[in-house]
């Protein structure tokens, strides 16, 4: 089995490139070698490698920047999975999309599942939304797996900012008005792998009749204030940090360029029953990836 990782320097796409190799062949690409801007580049990626599986780890993630780039955040993560469902089908392949929890508003109260409508409030939400709709309009052999708050120790993102502050700030303010599901790469990563083996065990029929949405995120919800104590809590260095204070804040103080949907905790409860598989709480996973 070929499996084509576009996107593998990014969080996601390298913790893929880790996973995937003992279910086949992985050919791993990222910009400016494929670029999902251009459609002759992934048209051409598709047909010179010939891939069983695709999966598009690469994104526009930059959610304040996506309000003034609207035409390439819609590039990137609107136009090419449409593009990319259009040659799995002509190869027969299976596509695996990421989307992402920012597809809602934020104002039910409870973790969202995937009979909840999605009504996004920025652009990279919108974005992402029309991504989904793209691959799903064609059917087929595919899988979108909606995620949150996803975060890695390689790459710059929420936990290693947080690290930083503490050893570059005296005071550091988070707000606690957005609540969500921190998702580990790695989990998500080695999530993913189970789902494709899972797949390929059950055959081509139950690959379609199974094709669709999954939420797929570390289990339980928390606010950003709450992930941050946490991420002190189990800091590999403490001995390194200059901070005295941490302080909770509305997100209004930071008046950023994108609205933030308040609570987009998800329920991930189907992938676990179609997949018979339980992904980690988000407080034990996020321990591992900082003590291992």
């Amino acid at each position: 089995m070929k499996i084509l990782i576009i996107g593998c320097h990014g969080q996601l796409g390298w913790e893929l490139t880790q996973s995937l190799p003992s279910l086949g062949e992985v050919v791993p690409v990222d910009f400016p070698d494929l670029d999902l801007t251009d459609s002759e580049s992934i048209r051409s990626w598709m047909q010179k490698t010939q891939p069983d599986v695709i999966i598009n780890a690469g994104a526009y993630t930059a959610v304040d920047q996506a309000e003034s780039e609207i035409e390439l955040a819609n590039k990137v993560n609107a136009v090419a999975p449409l593009i990319l469902a259009e040659e799995s089908q002509k190869l027969n392949s299976l596509l695996i999309h990421f989307s992402t929890n920012y597809v809602f508003n934020g104002k039910k109260g409870i973790p969202y599942d995937e009979t909840d409508l999605p009504d996004p409030i920025n652009t990279y939400g919108r974005s992402k939304l029309e991504g989904e709709r793209g691959v799903q309009s064609l059917g087929g052999k595919y899988l979108i797996f909606r995620t949150s708050w996803l975060y890695s120790t390689r790459r710059d993102c929420f936990v290693t900012k947080v690290l930083k502050w503490a050893r570059t700030e005296k005071i550091i303010r988070i707000a606690a008005d957005q609540v969500g599901s921190p998702t580990w790469s790695r989990s998500l990563s080695d999530a993913t792998c189970h789902s494709l083996k899972i797949m390929m065990q059950n055959g081509e029929s139950w690959i379609e009749e199974n094709a669709g949405i999954f939420h797929l995120a570390g289990n339980g919800a928390v606010n950003r204030f709450e992930w941050a104590e946490k991420i002190l809590q189990y800091d590999p260095k403490p001995e390194e940090r200059i901070y005295s204070e941490l302080i909770q804040t509305s997100s209004e103080i930071f008046n950023l360029p994108a609205k933030r949907p308040q609570n987009t905790a998800l329920d991930c409860s189907r992938f676990q029953k179609v997949f018979k598989s339980f992904y980690s709480d988000w407080e034990i996973s996020l321990k591992q990836a900082l003590t291992e």
